[in-house]
């Protein structure tokens, strides 16, 4: 994978959690001005600005790397409320 697309998929997922770039940039601990050039493809980031990226996003730097619908599995199921996410095991338990 190069710059441009790591920069395609850190916006993708950015837009698919419904996030502004300075959203994910300071739940990231990155320069707003940063991740704009990210997404562009004009800077490649390090392993440890990605890893803060995808901490923020709610995936792992392994997750960031596989198939595009396993991450928007996991991003549905990471951005459910304890209370959501009680109904949704309450409802899954009831399949039995």
């Amino acid at each position: 994978m190069d710059r441009i697309e790591i920069g395609k998929k850190i916006k993708m997922l950015r837009e698919r959690k419904g996030w502004s770039q300075r959203q994910l940039a300071t739940e990231s601990g990155q320069s707003p001005s940063y991740l704009p050039e990210l997404e562009r493809g004009e800077k490649c980031p390090t392993v440890e600005v990605l890893d803060n990226i995808c901490f923020a996003l709610g995936i792992s730097l392994a997750e960031f790397f596989s198939e595009p619908v396993e991450i928007k599995k996991r991003d549905k199921l990471a951005e459910l409320s304890p209370e959501q996410k009680q109904l949704f095991n309450d409802f899954l338990n009831s399949l039995d």
